[in-house]
Formats: structure tokens, sequence, C-alpha cells
């Protein structure tokens, strides 16, 4: 229920970018009393999110949304954006998930730093309306920056919020909001863009094969997707090859030793190679290595070493080094 406190409380979602932290402080200005709420899954996080309410002192809970949002990409009411991103229904989740932590708290109404025009998909009047229809919270979700351009809301209507001096920012440029970083002594804000993996192609295209080529995955793989090179060699058989030291590292960090077939060279250096909970070991063990031996520097037609790990056994079997353009048209 809402506070009937004088001091009227409002919770926010927040990226951590420059617009959620203008519309938290316009508010803050207003005499209410702000806090956020920030939702990670492997495809954004909330590190950015949690440096601005550190920097700010402005209360903030992290919730994972990942079980949610996968049933939400099977299938978005209003479709994808360019790639695999349901801009509308992840913001219409969104402000569904924080209505709920609302009246959890016991805050009066949710807010959010969009701007009218500024992304073509998420941030039209119409798909703005849409996102409230389909929130639950129709009428509680104000927009600082944009509200003159937006219906009066219920905090407007009721006073909890001049509406007067709020603003009315359309458009891409972010001129105005330079600003008013500038005036509120704000230096240190992501850059706009980039946020969400779901909007990238080459992310988006190992996403779809991971949800309908293979189809049955761990959350674990979704992380995966970030990193290497990814092989789709059959429906059963998916191979991750490290291009560096850090994607090494950071595919190692997510390899199941009681499910996955790690593959990598003996003696030399090169890429760390894994099949995820693969059941054809014997197509694994030998398409891996082969994989394996062409990602080193190695030249064609030369023999190496690769070491073989399964689940409960470990081994070491003599590759004849093919050059990798052999394997493109497997690529993700």
């Amino acid at each position: 229920m809402p506070s009937l406190n004088k001091t009227k409380r409002a919770l926010g979602i927040t990226s951590g970018g420059l617009d959620s932290i203008l519309s938290a402080l316009v508010l803050r200005d207003l005499g209410i009393d702000v806090s956020w709420i920030s939702f990670k899954t492997p495809f954004f996080s909330s590190h950015a999110a949690v440096k601005a309410a550190e920097s700010l002192n402005i209360p903030i809970l992290v919730k994972d949304i990942t079980k949610e949002y996968l049933v939400l990409l099977d299938a978005p009411r209003a479709g994808f954006g360019k790639n695999m991103n349901p801009c509308m229904d992840c913001h219409a989740l969104m402000f569904n998930l924080a209505g709920l932590e609302m009246e959890r708290v016991g805050a009066d109404f949710l807010f959010s730093g969009e701007v009218v025009g500024q992304r073509p998909k998420s941030q039209t009047k119409n798909s703005m309306r849409y996102v409230e229809k389909n929130s639950g919270y129709d009428g509680l979700i104000l927009r600082p920056l944009s509200a003159k351009q937006l219906c009066e809301t219920i905090p407007e209507k009721n006073g909890w919020v001049d509406r007067e001096k709020l603003l009315g920012i359309t458009g891409r440029s972010r001129k105005v909001q330079m600003g008013m970083a500038e005036q509120y002594g704000i230096k240190d804000y992501p850059t706009p863009a980039g946020g969400c993996l779901l909007t990238d192609n080459i992310f988006s295209g190992r996403l779809r094969d991971l949800m309908y080529v293979q189809k049955d995955f761990e959350i674990r793989e979704l992380n995966l997707l970030k990193y290497g090179r990814h092989f789709r060699i059959n429906n059963d058989l998916k191979l991750i090859v490290g291009r560096s030291k850090m994607d090494n590292d950071n595919i190692l960090k997510f390899y199941r030793k009681d499910k996955d077939i790690l593959i990598h060279p003996a003696s030399i250096p090169g890429p760390v190679v894994i099949a995820v909970s693969c059941p054809d070991r014997e197509k694994a063990e030998k398409t891996g290595g082969l994989v394996c031996a062409s990602y080193t520097k190695a030249a064609p037609g030369d023999m190496i070493d690769i070491t073989i790990t399964c689940p409960g056994t470990e081994g070491v079997t003599r590759v004849k080094v093919c050059h990798n353009s052999q394997f493109r048209e497997f690529m993700i």
C-alpha cells in the first residue's frame, strides 16, 4: 500500500546510465524519497547501476530475472527488435516486477529515465503506452525527463510531484542531459549504447541456435555465448573455442567437469575448447581435437598432441593439423 506519511517514496528502474541518474536526482530535488531496483541476466548486468547508486547514496536492490526472462524470450507479445531484443515486453516485465517490489516496500509510484524518441522501438509514445498497459501498474509509472510530453500520471494528478518542475525532453540528442549532468556535478557515467547483448547480431545468432536448434540448455550456456568462437557441428554437439587467454579463462569459469569435454593443446599455446554436455563422446573428441589443433600456431600438416578430458578420464591424442577454414561453415 502507498505510504501515508508526507514524504512520498518512489522506486526507479535503473541501468546506471545518465538518464536513470538524472531522473532520480530530479525527483530527489522535489522532496521524493527515491530508491532503485536493477535487474540482471546473462544478457545485461547491474554493475553500472550499483556503481551509480553507491556514488549518489541511493538505496538499490539487484534482482536476477533470468528465469522470468527466458519465459519472455520464448514468445514476446510485441515481437523482437532487429535482433533478439524484446524491448517493449522487456520493459513491461521490468515494471511489473518493480511494481511488486514497490508494493512490498510500501513505495508510492515507479519511475525511470526513459526519454521519448531516444530509442526507435522501445521509447516512442506508443511503445511507452504499451508498457504501461501491460505492466500491471498503469498510471503509476513516471518518466521525469519526458513527463511534459506524456499524459499525466497518478503522482502528478494527486500532487505528489509538481508536473511543472518536470521536464519535456524528446529525441536522441544528449545536450540537455549533458548540461544537467554538469549542473549536478555528474562526470562519471556510461555511454548510452551497448548495455544489452540481445541487440548484438552475433550474440543473437548464438542465442537463436541455443533456443531453436539445441533447445535444451542450462543457464551457464547463456553466459558461454559471450565468449570464444562457437561451432554447431550437429544438434547435439557444439564446440566453444577460446580466442585469447582471457577467453580461455572465462570459458573455464563455466566448464563442468562432471558433464563437459575439455580439449586443449598438450604442450603448445592454443585455445581451450569445450563440448557442453555432449552425448556423443567419440564425435566430440574427434572433431573437437581437430578444431582445437587448427586454431594453434602449428602449421597445417603438423602432428601435435591434444589433451582431452572427459568426465572421469583424461588422455592425450595425436592430431594432424588442418586449416581452420574447413570448419567455417559450422561457425555460428
